[in-house]
């Protein structure tokens, strides 16, 4: 979360400084007014403990100067105000939860409260249709109605096996364009670039049913970006009065959902033209998550989304399982990269499970040293350390609190995952510990340990195919290379910082080994 300056590119010229006077002098009268409004309720509500903050802006001052992220900043108080806490940031009142109980008491044993999401910003509203997504759709028939469909006719077990060869297509894609950099770099490739890539095909054919070459793939895949960057946090979400400030931001954000839908609409419209009349010269998938959507039937409603609705109901499948999957791998190949052993293990395990052969997805559920390694991989690094903002239906009160209907509820995931009460040795990246006794309900159902999707009403709908995609690159990247370090990044730094998702400071490049040649090596060696 990052806050441009108010006055960032403004001009101070005698013509424009007056609407400036005015502007900040109407703010200033009007958030007195509310503010004043808010503490008298505030008063009479029992909230979490949480730093004392400036009248207006609450805490956002002391966020900004603190010059931390804030995944870092939440980290820093937490073992000040304890488990539950507030965080004023300006309008919005946060509610920061990290303890493990109290997660699975608000999520699990009292879904159904806190299952529905906070006001969005005008700029979120228009990307999200008016929160007709799975993700930010408000508890109620819209939800149940897009969270069925995806569920059930896109992300079953069944169906996600029906893109198998589509997997195996991008894996293919993935370890050729690994080849092809390691060749013309003398050994050397970026990790999550590469990934990320491969990541977006698979997604990209599942949506979408048509054939792609890859100059469209990256139009669609920075578009894609584009989108996420204008989403980020702008200090008027959180001071809706300095909003005629943002005036240019916003016409910008505009401008990219119109590139967004320019570009999206054809792809849609060439599928709905597939789906009538099938042709035999045009490679296409029989099914894609799109056509589910064409003639959806939504409770309470008569109309079939339109195309603005495709355009966001499409947006979020493709943006979803991207970054999230591709964070998690470049974490894995760094972990992997700090311990050799742990490599040697792994590629043990797919050598004497799988032999000769290319790993497939049928082959994940028969490596359980792998399944280990991507729990302990989720564990340690969760692609973001906050679960989506969560909302309550009606007052209540959680760990003896009150949670008012206009607080953002959030899962603060990280403390979570590295309680000593929960783990042993919680700090150290140990794969082994998920095949000698430790174990977790990664969907929380029975207790909240880690919960890397989510847990409970919301919890993510695509784990089933993110735990497949992680277990699956991994498994084909140490099949194929042996993972080194690069003399550039040598020791692996472990720190992090917020884009889209947790992701590494220093993007990762390291050296690779094809097998292959390691093992032609060997035998010439030996005779």
């Amino acid at each position: 979360m990052a806050f441009p300056s108010p006055l960032s590119g403004s001009s101070a010229s005698s013509s424009s400084f007056p609407p400036v006077v005015f502007t900040l002098a109407a703010f200033l009268i009007s958030a007195l007014i509310l503010h004043l409004g808010r503490r008298s309720k505030s008063k009479s509500l029992n909230l979490p403990p949480g730093p004392p903050g400036w009248p207006i802006v609450g805490n956002l001052l002391q966020f900004a100067r603190s010059g931390k992220q804030f995944i870092h900043y939440v980290r820093d108080l937490q073992p000040i105000y304890g488990p539950i806490f507030t965080l004023r940031m300006g309008s919005r009142t946060l509610i920061i939860i990290s303890s493990n109980e109290l997660a699975h008491e608000a999520l699990i044993d009292r879904g159904q409260i806190f299952a529905t999401r906070p006001r969005e910003n005008p700029t979120r509203a228009v990307f999200s249709c008016n929160k007709f997504t799975v993700n930010a759709a408000l508890h109620g028939p819209v939800w149940r109605s897009l969270r069925r469909n995806m569920v059930y006719n896109m992300l079953s077990n069944t169906r996600l096996r029906e893109f198998q060869d589509v997997r195996a297509g991008a894996m293919d894609k993935l370890i050729d364009r690994l080849r092809t950099e390691f060749e013309s770099t003398e050994g050397s490739v970026w990790v999550l670039r590469n990934v990320r890539f491969a990541v977006f095909c698979i997604l990209l054919e599942m949506c979408f049913g048509v054939d792609m070459d890859e100059g469209t793939i990256e139009n669609v895949d920075g578009l894609m970006k584009r989108v996420l960057i204008v989403l980020n946090p702008r200090l008027d979400d959180y001071l809706p009065l300095l909003s005629p400030l943002f005036a240019k931001q916003r016409k910008e954000a505009m401008e990219v959902r119109d590139v967004q839908i320019q570009t999206l609409v054809p792809l849609i419209e060439q599928r709905r033209s597939e789906l009538r009349d099938p042709s035999p010269d045009k490679k296409s998938r029989s099914f894609a998550y799109l056509d589910t959507l064409f003639d959806i039937k939504i409770e309470g409603r008569k109309s079939a989304p339109s195309h603005a609705e495709l355009v966001t109901l499409c947006s979020e499948f493709l943006n979803g399982g991207t970054d999230t999957t591709a964070t998690a791998v470049e974490w894995g190949i760094a972990r992997l990269i700090e311990n050799p052993e742990i490599q040697s293990k792994l590629y043990s395990e797919i050598v004497s499970v799988v032999g000769d052969r290319t790993v497939t997805g049928k082959d994940v559920e028969q490596l359980p040293y792998l399944n280990a390694f991507t729990k302990e991989l989720l564990r340690k690094h969760p692609p973001t350390y906050f679960s989506l903002t969560h909302a309550v239906v009606e007052p209540t009160k959680l760990g003896g609190y009150d949670i008012p209907t206009d607080a953002n509820v959030d899962l603060y995931l990280k403390p979570m995952a590295e309680n000593p009460k929960c783990w042993t040795d919680p700090a150290r990246f140990r794969p082994e510990r998920f095949l000698c006794g430790e174990e977790a309900d990664i969907t929380g159902a029975t207790e909240v340990k880690m919960i890397p999707f989510g847990a409970g009403r919301r919890i993510c709908p695509g784990l089933a195919m993110g735990m497949l995609h992680i277990n699956l690159m991994l498994g084909r990247m140490v099949q194929e290379f042996e993972w080194l370090a690069h003399p550039s990044q040598d020791p692996v730094s472990f720190d992090e910082k917020l884009e889209f998702t947790v992701v590494m400071k220093n993007t990762l490049r390291a050296v690779i080994r094809p097998r292959k040649g390691l093992a032609d090596d060997a035998i010439k060696a030996e005779k």
